[in-house]
């Protein structure tokens, strides 16, 4: 199985981030003087993805300014929100854009490291409908964590805990069969991927979580922010 389309969820306000930037979306942060979603793009493009479907709601225009119809050979959409759909809503709109049958899903403020070729190889050789890429994290609580048997079919969804622990967390990267996605879900409907649709479903049809232990980033805080500021000067995917 051959994974050419990606879409990622770029519409966030970035409400945390407002005491380092500001009037940009927070996708479009810069990172050592670039976009945060240059760097997810590249990593996209060297995995084979073809086409990249941009979910934008807030201040979309200043994306689709800079990214236009192509970037760095890579061909760019946008599922534009005119009002805000959450993590399931946007998804479901820009998979309306779509012709392949398994499409990726990322979040555009967040950046996992993991082959995402062995990635898709998991997805299929398991026959799953929706997997999900997990990392353990030291502390959980900003997250929520997940829970897995043996077959790495995940079994629950626990909410964000206060205290500082270990856990599995959802790393926000997942492989989605559009047919089944758009069967189960409302056109135009602000809906959250994981607590309404993930969460919701699986025991209707098995949802899988695999673990990784690549390099993970959230920058939606400051500190970790600025930490990519570093970590991203080395970055190889051009």
């Amino acid at each position: 199985m051959e994974v050419k389309t990606a879409v990622i969820l770029a519409g966030g306000f970035g409400t945390r981030l407002q005491s380092v930037i500001k009037d940009v979306p927070k996708p479009m942060a810069p990172v050592n003087g670039i976009p945060f979603l240059n760097y997810q793009i590249n990593y996209l493009k060297h995995y084979g993805i073809k086409h990249v479907i941009l979910s934008v709601g807030y201040l979309h225009h200043i994306i689709s300014d800079y990214y236009k119809s192509e970037f760095n050979g890579v061909k760019i959409s946008y599922a534009i929100e005119e009002t805000a759909l959450g993590t399931g809503g946007g998804i479901r709109q820009a998979l309306e854009l779509c012709n392949d049958e398994f499409v990726l899903a990322l979040n555009g403020d967040s950046f996992f490291e993991i082959p995402l070729n062995d990635f898709t190889k998991l997805h299929e050789e398991n026959n799953s409908q929706f997997t999900l890429a997990t990392r353990s994290v030291s502390d959980a609580s900003r997250y929520g964590t997940i829970e897995t048997n043996s077959k790495n079919q995940i079994t629950s969804f626990r909410e964000k805990d206060i205290n500082k622990k270990e856990g599995l967390i959802n790393a926000g990267v997942y492989l989605l069969n559009k047919t089944i996605f758009l069967q189960n879900t409302v056109t135009n409907t602000h809906f959250s991927i994981e607590k309404d649709f993930f969460e919701k479903h699986i025991h209707q049809f098995p949802i899988f979580g695999f673990q990784f232990n690549g390099y993970f980033i959230d920058i939606g805080i400051p500190e970790d922010y600025n930490k990519a500021q570093n970590d991203f000067k080395e970055f190889k995917y051009r």
